[in-house]
């Protein structure tokens, strides 16, 4: 556990500087272009790589060192954050600039993630799985209540180059941290050594798996489906914010910093909780429920009076839902090939919401936008409800897409394949029992 508190700790720094760096970028395209589109673009691309880059991840983070996989993913990030502040320094700042980098720093962030979230059953015993996943949602949304506070302020001060320079600053906290932690190699288990047999049987492997496991298959099924619903409105959620307030940077950063609040509470909660004797399926349906419920409250709401409550009360329920879904994944896959299953689920979540992102931008501003105004044809039945004015067609879709994931919340619960998913499945650990750990000793920083 002390190795996993090691590696998390530099990477909550890491992310910290991450999401103030994302802040100023978001700022900066809006001041640009205006346009719903160019924000969603930019989601877009940060999502695309991850349909040709999941298929093949999990065999990558079977094949090579999990911790050289994580330390040269920070170092393209690093890199991408150099190129993007000497472009700006140097005047040529161009918005494609923002997309290609998006695309580059995703293939490696999905390897990262992948090879982090499968070294995980391997730093932290089974009882510590629940808190594990909390921590990381520590990290996420307590990355997202500093960075915003802090590039919000910076913002007008130092403006974008000093923004890139704290998170370059941070960066380095994180490599150093990884460099000194140990990351020990799973030994194969009859799972792992079926999979590897060639490339191809790599490959599909994770999708093999789910497919003679129903019910895990019908939880990814419904964990993407919420996913797709969740970005297609989250696509639009810095705009309509945005043109909802008068371009006001703080006022994102506030609607930011409240969902920093709600994330950290929910992980805090889920840390220390642990899980406790209850079927983890509950809160991950629940916490899809109440997700949707909030996000509807906040699409309705037109001032900080309504979003910032509205936006804790929605991300308390995400690490709930995605500390107990993650427990479930670390306890009925062996740990070998998780890998290879989370891949899989990363490719599912990645065509959804890629195309989710895609829609978005042009769906707000060539449809629903125009269909809003006064006179506009869905005025008469959404005028009352959210406005006319700018972004009113924004938060149709916004509101629309929240509905969406109480019911997929509810479907959950209705089908049993789901709702009974860890009566029905037996844990990996009593599958493979076997399954033991064996220690790198290489010197990880001689190649990188």
């Amino acid at each position: 556990m002390r190795t996993f508190l090691r590696i998390w700790f530099g990477q909550t720094v890491s992310q910290i500087g991450s999401r103030m760096t994302h802040f100023g970028l978001t700022l900066w395209i809006w001041g640009q272009s205006g346009q719903a589109t160019s924000v969603a673009l930019m989601i877009f691309f940060s999502i695309l790589p991850t349909i040709f880059v999941a298929p093949i991840a999990g065999m990558l983070v079977y094949r090579w060192d999990r911790k050289r996989l994580i330390l040269g993913s920070d170092l393209v990030a690093g890199l991408s954050t150099i190129a993007l502040l000497t472009l700006y320094l140097m005047g040529h700042l161009e918005i494609w600039h923002l997309y290609l980098t998006s695309a580059v720093n995703t293939v490696f962030s999905q390897l990262q993630g992948i090879a982090f979230s499968a070294s995980i059953t391997l730093l932290v015993p089974p009882e510590q799985y629940t808190r594990a996943s909390g921590l990381r949602f520590v990290t996420n949304y307590g990355a997202s209540i500093i960075g915003p506070a802090f590039a919000g302020v910076l913002y007008y001060s130092v403006k974008l180059p000093g923004i890139m320079m704290v998170d370059l600053m941070t960066l380095s906290i994180a490599l150093t941290t990884l460099a000194l932690a140990h990351i020990p190699r799973a030994v194969e288990t009859e799972a792992g050594r079926e999979s590897r047999q060639n490339w191809w049987t790599e490959i599909s492997y994770g999708f093999r798996y789910l497919r003679a496991r129903p019910n895990l298959f019908a939880l990814s099924l419904i964990a993407v489906s919420f996913w797709l619903a969740h970005d297609l409105g989250g696509a639009l959620y810095a705009p309509m914010v945005l043109a909802r307030s008068g371009d006001s940077a703080r006022a994102l950063a506030a609607v930011s910093t409240a969902a920093g609040i709600g994330g950290i509470t929910g992980a805090i909660f889920m840390s220390a909780w642990g899980g406790g004797k209850y079927r983890r399926i509950h809160p991950f349906l629940l916490g899809t429920i109440g997700a949707g419920i909030a996000k509807t409250i906040f699409g309705l709401g037109q001032s900080l009076l309504v979003w910032f409550p509205a936006q804790v009360f929605s991300s308390l329920n995400f690490p709930v839902r995605g500390g107990a879904i993650d427990s479930i994944w670390m306890s009925k896959v062996e740990p070998d090939i998780q890998g290879r299953v989370f891949a899989f689920n990363y490719l599912l979540e990645g065509i959804l919401t890629a195309a989710a992102t895609l829609v978005a931008g042009p769906l707000a501003d060539q449809v629903f936008e125009p269909a809003m105004r006064p006179g506009g044809n869905l005025t008469a039945i959404f005028g009352w409800l959210v406005g006319t004015e700018n972004s009113s067609g924004m938060a149709v879709i916004y509101i629309g897409s929240s509905l969406m994931m109480i019911v997929i919340g509810l479907v959950g619960y209705v089908l049993p394949t789901i709702r009974n998913v860890e009566k029905i499945t037996p844990d990996a650990i009593a599958l493979s029992p076997e399954a033991t750990v064996m220690p790198i000793t290489e010197p990880v920083l001689a190649e990188l």
